[in-house]
């Protein structure tokens, strides 16, 4: 009684596994050709006429909803209501950011002004320095 209660190690487990397997596989009834290829043409058949019919719902579920308009881009407004009771430091503090607002506008304007000066005298630079080249150019061919 001791060898019945008594684990087998890893390997024989695993070879009686496959014995058992082996020994059930015999059992089976195997299906002839004929039987197989039937059974088989029956299943690819289904599965044909269930893609065909999922994709018709698909594309009719589709089509009805965007005639329904469920596709539409719908742009939704909020709106906030305005606290009339605003205290007087709130307002203060809005004109000192309009003031803030006006003057950064002006700095902008000012730089940008510099900005286009320079690149002016930039391109004349330029234009001075192809000079100089082509009368070296044109004093070196006719050495």
């Amino acid at each position: 009684m001791a060898d019945k209660n008594k684990k087998k190690n890893i390997f024989q487990r695993i070879a009686q596994q496959f014995l058992d397997v082996k020994a059930e596989l015999k059992r089976v009834v195997w299906p002839s050709k004929e039987k197989l290829k039937n059974t088989s043409a029956v299943v690819l058949v289904v599965i044909v006429f269930f893609a065909i019919f999922l994709s018709i719902i698909n594309n009719g579920g589709h089509w009805v909803l965007e005639k329904i308009g469920f596709y539409d881009n719908v742009t939704t407004t909020t709106t906030v209501p305005v606290d009339t009771s605003v205290p007087a430091d709130t307002t203060v503090a809005a004109e000192t950011s309009e003031e803030t607002s006006e003057e950064t506008s002006e700095d902008t304007e000012a730089t940008t002004e510099e900005s286009e000066e320079e690149e002016t005298e930039e391109s004349e630079e330029g234009s001075e320095e192809t000079d100089d080249t082509e009368e070296t150019e044109s004093s070196e061919e006719e050495n």
